[in-house]
């Protein structure tokens, strides 16, 4: 993309996350229906999750119409297109549920398949964090700055994240329990708030399975605008989600590569 275009595409961005804030924000800590998506689980879905979406595509059709949509709640159209917005309206249903402020709209920009642009909104906290892979930013009510991952080398020194050990399977599990054990500190529970505080500095890694497109893809050009690195286990590309590590030091991801890389293929 031109400077032109990533400056005129990252208006469009916010204009995309307002409408977004509009609807979650009237939803949370109210009350609603839950529906269930997953028959013999549970996979939430709230009206919060379908106006929002429907919301960002409106505004894409009357504004893009040539641009591609995948979206976890109203699936694709046009996603061979050059540019392909991919959205997660409420990334952290549980959370948003619950009424625990860790969920955020996620909002991203596929162009020729590579992640360009990235979006988490969190309307409750007044936050925005967003990037373009080369930079990224933070507004809220801290201020306004520029987003930079922190300096650590060493598991044993590192703080990390990850929304559940559920997510990882019997065969991924131990390898996950082996990294905790040498950690300095995990949290749980984080969703995408985790890879956030990667790209702020507050923490040092991310460690997830079983993703899909529209929970990873938003979330990597601010990680790697902020000087972190996305990738999957073994290295490769995480924009289509699956196994996903995010660090904020490089030299960290290496060696956390080192003990992921060993995890069996997935099925």
């Amino acid at each position: 993309m031109t400077q032109q275009n990533t400056k005129d595409l990252t208006e469009f961005l916010h204009q995309l996350a307002d409408a977004a804030d509009k609807e979650t924000l009237k939803h949370f800590r109210s009350a609603y229906e839950v529906d269930n998506k997953l028959e013999g689980g549970f996979d939430p879905v709230t009206i919060a999750d379908k106006a929002a979406e429907e919301a960002i595509r409106a505004l894409i059709a009357a504004h893009y119409p040539d641009h591609g949509i995948i979206g976890e709640e109203h699936g694709r159209v046009q996603d061979t297109a050059e540019n392909v917005w991919v959205l997660d309206p409420v990334d952290g249903t549980r959370a948003f549920i619950t009424g625990i402020p860790l969920w955020g709209s996620l909002i991203g920009l596929r162009t020729n398949g590579e992640p360009t642009l990235g979006m988490l909104s969190q309307p409750y906290n007044a936050e925005r964090y967003w990037g373009t892979g080369e930079a990224s930013w933070y507004r809220g009510p801290l201020g306004s700055r520029t987003l930079s991952t922190r300096a650590c080398e060493d598991i044993s020194s590192a703080i990390m994240m990850t929304t559940t050990p559920a997510l990882f399977t019997t065969t991924e599990r131990p390898y996950f329990d082996a990294i905790e054990e040498e950690a300095r500190l995990i949290r749980y529970g984080t969703d995408c708030y985790g890879y956030a505080m990667v790209a702020a500095g507050q923490c040092d890694a991310v460690i997830e399975s079983g993703l899909q497109i529209y929970d990873i893809l938003p979330l990597i050009p601010i990680i790697e605008g902020a000087g972190g690195v996305v990738t999957n286990w073994t290295g490769g590309k995480a924009s289509e989600g699956g196994r996903v590590l995010a660090s904020g030091d490089p030299r960290l991801h290496d060696k956390l590569l080192k003990r992921l890389s060993d995890v069996p293929p997935e099925a």
